[in-house]
């Protein structure tokens, strides 16, 4: 049976809902930005050379994104059809192993393939995680239940690069990998203790679609990778494009015409879902691009220890934990647009702020200001930007719904990383940090223009089929 908000004396299992949908996606979420303060070490040890080393560090990250994003879909599905509890500990069991198996990589292209297989986990986490939230919780209650989730898992995009970088300073690059295994042991202890989910076993899994997806975006952002390295007519780069261009788009023909889509084009009918998302688009393209960019310079450019490069970002970590949870009420009371459009632009205006480094990143000076301005924008933006998407759609729908919203985030994500190399010109110095600064700062305005075109009260546009 379902959990739902008007069960008798649920409260209990409502919080232990709420904890082990926060433990679940915070690992997925932590280990997509922890890894970013190792990769100076992990091209070091692992680089094989100069040359090779950027490609190496952008794919440590695409890797994990790729799976994730193209899969995240699937799992959405998957978790509505056999249930989230059951997905939710699968997808633990298997983050665990593939996080061992990144610490314990011998080689570049070792860590690579199993940073892979670890985003195939992480695919499994996040949708069901938000979808036992929504069928948990209801009204006001669930705004203020997805501020935390969104806190929690918002502060491990940014609360990464810290962790890891005591852990190279202190430790090594390794440790990184090691830190998720306890917790994933933790929450599936804890996830036992709760209620069966509701299923939909008479829908199918669209295996043809995932396929499609995972070629698609695998070849799309290979291509981008290498275009830095090899130019834009090599034809790997032009054969990657062609066949990552054609994958996508015969995806979405199958979508439009299968009976259990992976990606329901129906929900795009509701006005909030389709902005919502597109919003998710350039925001999540901004943050990912972001904390790449800035843990790189401090740490490359700069001279910050690992350290110190992640404990430049703790302000907006802060910002997150502290203030996300009000935000996310304040959205269920008054509405999301003007959060979703006010708080994109602040983070726009943070990361302009830093546009006055130079080599030497004073901290105080030149980083500080601009990353509480940005924590700020991110505290108003992610859990009105959460909410307003999920309440699009009817419950029955939380499941693929999460997965649509977070496969955006995620592939966002990815292709920006993807595209560093051309952003940056294949080096990082002062003027290429300006340069992403300038691109980060247009993907959040972008986003926050989005939402103020787009968004509306549920009441005036924003559910399915209105």
């Amino acid at each position: 049976m379902a959990v739902t908000a008007h069960a008798p004396d649920d409260g209990a299992v409502r919080r232990r809902v709420l904890l082990v949908a926060i433990l679940a996606t915070f690992v997925a979420f932590l280990d997509g930005t922890v890894v970013t303060v190792a990769l100076p070490a992990i091209g070091r040890e692992l680089g094989g050379g100069s040359d090779a080393v950027l490609g190496l560090q952008q794919w440590v990250v695409d890797a994990y994104l790729v799976t994730l994003g193209s899969l995240i879909l699937l799992a959405g599905s998957l978790s509505d059809v056999y249930g989230r509890r059951r997905v939710l500990a699968a997808g633990l069991v298997g983050f665990a192993l593939a996080s061992a198996a990144c610490a314990l990589a011998p080689t570049g292209a070792a860590l690579v393939a199993a940073r892979a297989v670890q985003g195939v986990a992480g695919a499994l986490l996040v949708p069901s995680s938000l979808a036992m939230i929504v069928s948990a919780f209801d009204g006001e209650d669930q705004g203020r239940a997805i501020g935390r989730w969104t806190a929690w898992t918002g502060a491990a995009a940014i609360v990464g690069p810290l962790v890891g970088g005591v852990l190279v300073d202190t430790l090594s690059w390794r440790f990184v990998f090691w830190l998720t295994v306890p917790v994933c042991v933790m929450t599936t202890a804890l996830l036992r203790r709760l209620p069966g989910g509701s299923r939909a076993p008479d829908r199918r899994i669209d295996a043809r679609g995932a396929a499609l997806a995972a070629v698609g975006l695998a070849a799309t952002v290979s291509a981008l990778i290498e275009a830095g390295r090899l130019g834009w007519g090599h034809p790997l780069v032009a054969g990657g494009l062609a066949v990552g261009v054609a994958s996508l788009v015969t995806f979405l023909v199958t979508q439009a015409r299968s009976r259990d889509p992976m990606l329901p084009l129906r929900l795009f009918s509701a006005r909030n879902f389709a902005w919502g998302n597109a919003a998710t688009a350039a925001i999540y393209g901004a943050l990912g691009f972001g904390g790449f960019l800035v843990t790189l310079f401090l740490q490359q450019v700069a001279g910050y220890p690992a350290t110190l490069a992640g404990l430049a970002q703790l302000p907006a970590t802060f910002a997150m934990l502290g203030l996300s949870s009000r935000f996310g009420a304040l959205a269920g009371r008054y509405g999301a647009r003007a959060f979703m459009t006010v708080g994109p632009l602040l983070a726009a205006a943070g990361f302009l702020l830093m546009l006055v480094t130079d080599a030497g990143a004073h901290y105080w000076t030149q980083v500080l200001p601009g990353m509480l301005v940005f924590g700020l924008g991110l505290a108003v933006t992610v859990a009105p930007l959460t909410a307003a998407i999920l309440g699009a759609v009817p419950p029955a729908d939380a499941g693929i719904a999460s997965g649509v919203n977070n496969a955006v985030a995620r592939v966002a994500g990815l292709v920006v990383v993807a595209l560093a190399g051309v952003i940056l010109g294949g080096a990082l110095d002062v003027g290429a940090f300006h340069r992403g600064l300038l691109v980060t700062a247009a993907l959040f305005a972008v986003g926050g223009l989005t939402s103020l075109a787009g968004i509306r009260r549920p009441a005036d546009g924003g559910t399915l089929g209105s």
